[in-house]
């Protein structure tokens, strides 16, 4: 018996089951805590219920709310006691744009004044300006029709138009093209998605109320007639006052979320190890989390 009692083996046992046991107690201790459904939760259930169906829950549909958000209260808290939580990236990602969330709503409900909004639209005209845009006709020549002869073919066909001058029949010239021949003050970032950034810049220095040529594109070659360049211009404030309120509070959410992080990140020491073989990481992640979060005197 005594030999017995001396069995490493046996300790081990004693041991474990005495854990267990008292595993067992903290996890009954928690689970005999109090859920409290609060008046304020009563109501956000109905707000949601009337949300969604255009009515007020009855007396049984909102038992039936309060029983289920009992339910999913006591669910939740045993799947976190149980830490099936823990490396879910759907959960993951809920909880970090819930916090994002949570600090960004902060800042949103900020109300700028009409100088801060002046302000953010004079730091960003880009954003607001109305785009240059163009009034043309084209004649188009694809190269793969012409071939060798494709140049001459060009100055040919020049000279044609520059005789007929406004009056040409564009469509009756050149090559069939998709998109047309006439376009009336079509802005330039839609030049330059139809027929790309080369030829929008040509388009741009082109004089008016004359045939020139060739332009190219990725399509091939044109010979363009421009008939009016409208300027850009940054409208009125008071036109896209709207427009630059929104563009703001999406800017401040934006710069709360980073502020967010600059602060977590205090609390840490980011650091990002070797990856496998062949596998290649930016690593100056940690550097620059580190830098941002440290105080500004122990920056570079």
């Amino acid at each position: 018996m005594k030999r017995i009692l001396r069995e490493p083996l046996l300790h081990f046992l004693v041991l474990g089951g005495a854990l267990f046991a008292v595993a067992g107690l903290v996890s009954r201790g928690d689970r005999a805590g109090r859920i409290v459904v609060s008046p304020g939760r009563i109501e956000s259930l109905a707000t949601a219920f009337s949300l969604t169906w255009q009515r007020p829950p009855t007396a049984s549909e909102l038992d039936g709310l309060i029983r289920d958000y009992v339910r999913e209260e006591a669910a939740v808290r045993e799947a976190a006691a149980l830490g099936l939580d823990k490396d879910d990236v759907v959960i993951r990602r809920r909880l970090r744009q819930k916090l994002e969330f949570v600090s960004a709503d902060v800042a949103a409900r900020a109300e700028p004044t009409d100088q801060e909004l002046r302000a953010f639209l004079e730091a960003h005209p880009g954003d607001f300006g109305v785009d240059p845009a163009f009034t043309f006709r084209h004649v188009f020549l694809d190269p793969s029709q012409h071939g060798e002869s494709l140049a001459r073919d060009e100055a040919r066909l020049l000279a044609k138009l520059r005789r007929a001058g406004a009056a040409a029949d564009v469509a009756a010239e050149g090559d069939p093209f998709l998109l047309g021949h006439a376009f009336d003050q079509l802005p330039a970032r839609e030049v330059k998605s139809q027929f790309g950034d080369r030829f929008a810049a040509s388009l741009d220095s082109l004089p008016t109320g004359r045939w020139e040529g060739p332009i190219l594109s990725g399509y091939g070659a044109h010979l363009v007639f421009v008939h009016e360049r409208i300027a850009g211009r940054l409208p009125p404030f008071d036109e896209v006052k709207e427009a630059v309120r929104r563009a703001w509070a999406a800017a401040q959410r934006e710069a709360a979320i980073e502020k967010l992080y600059a602060t977590l990140l205090r609390r840490y020491t980011v650091t990002v190890e070797k990856p496998p073989p062949g596998m290649a990481a930016d690593t100056s992640f940690a550097d620059t989390a580190a830098r941002k979060a440290a105080p500004p005197e122990m920056r570079d």
